[in-house]
């Protein structure tokens, strides 16, 4: 079999093994792949392996020896789904790989947030310590989390994590989300409604898939109902949320300060609205990238493509 990965470097930059492919045929990895390249470097491939470079339908077109796409993440809108069911190919996605690591990634933005960790600490390196008249200082208001509540809109496996941890921390939580489970729901966690989640919430944190009901779902109409001095969190998908709105809500003081590890169009653009703010804090989509993450994901992958190989496809999002 003949193996192509398209843009490799952000799964594999030097830490793992490609060896599990390897094991399953001819692999050829290309750290990264423009939509033309990935035209002439999927020829005479029957599988092919993608994180972020599209998969189009002329590129699935133009594949005659192509029989397997296999996306390197949960999401797979970079793949015309259609067109590889017209042409009988299963696209296999990692439906869980991250959720550890997600979550953890969320209340670490929130827990930057109510510290400011890295910016004390710069201070501290730099002198300003050894040089105070006192024995502490603070640049920004320092947020304790106990009792405090956290809405978190989208309550799958990642949204539940979160709520562990919150829970730990002494929060209370409120859970968005379309399909509900009573068994989740305790003293300090249960479902409600969005607009009690967006008006009775201290933190809100965002792990909801991108559908066309949840595209926009934090806007200026959304964030009005919030508390005043809300935070903001959102590690799931950069759409979720409108910029210009949360921009104009974190420059009036109604949204206290956003942690975002997501953006609507990533790598995240130059003018982007929320760069430069000081109560935005942007990190390049890492959640998912702890290698422990990685790992698993790579391990799935393989599976896929094995089980594809063994003539019974897992994981298949086009059936």
């Amino acid at each position: 079999m003949n193996i192509v990965i398209l843009d490799g470097y952000t799964e594999n930059p030097g830490d793992l093994s490609w060896e599990g492919f390897e094991s399953l045929g001819h692999v050829t990895v290309h750290d990264r792949s423009t939509e033309s390249q990935a035209l002439e470097r999927v020829k005479g491939a029957d599988a092919v392996i993608t994180n972020k470079v599209p998969v189009t339908a002329q590129l699935i077109e133009s594949c005659e020896t192509l029989k397997y796409i296999g996306v390197l993440a949960t999401g797979y809108n970079v793949v015309d789904i259609d067109a590889a069911r017209n042409r009988g190919i299963p696209v296999c996605n990692i439906p869980t790989y991250g959720t550890a690591s997600v979550a953890q990634f969320a209340i670490g933005l929130l827990l930057e947030i109510c510290h400011r960790i890295g910016h004390h600490n710069q201070t501290v390196q730099e002198g300003r310590w050894s040089a105070s008249l006192d024995f502490c200082y603070w640049d920004y208001p320092l947020i304790e989390l106990d009792g405090k509540t956290m809405g978190i809109i989208g309550f799958g496996r990642i949204g539940q994590q979160t709520a562990k941890i919150a829970l730990a921390l002494g929060m209370n939580v409120l859970a968005y989300d379309s399909f509900r489970n009573p068994e989740l729901e305790h003293g300090q966690c249960r479902y409600a409604e969005l607009d009690e989640v967006l008006s009775a919430s201290d933190v809100i944190s965002l792990h909801a898939p991108l559908l066309p009901d949840t595209e926009g779902i934090i806007n200026k109409e959304s964030i009005a109902k919030m508390k005043d001095g809300v935070i903001i969190l959102n590690n799931s998908r950069g759409p979720l949320i409108v910029e210009e709105d949360l921009r104009d809500a974190l420059v009036s003081g109604k949204v206290q300060a956003a942690g975002l590890d997501v953006v609507s169009a990533e790598p995240i653009k130059p003018d982007n609205p929320l760069l430069g703010l000081e109560n935005c804090i942007i990190t390049p989509h890492i959640s998912w990238a702890p290698r422990e993450a990685r790992q698993r994901l790579m391990d799935i992958a393989v599976e896929n493509l094995r089980a594809f190989i063994n003539g019974s496809p897992v994981n298949v999002v086009n059936p």
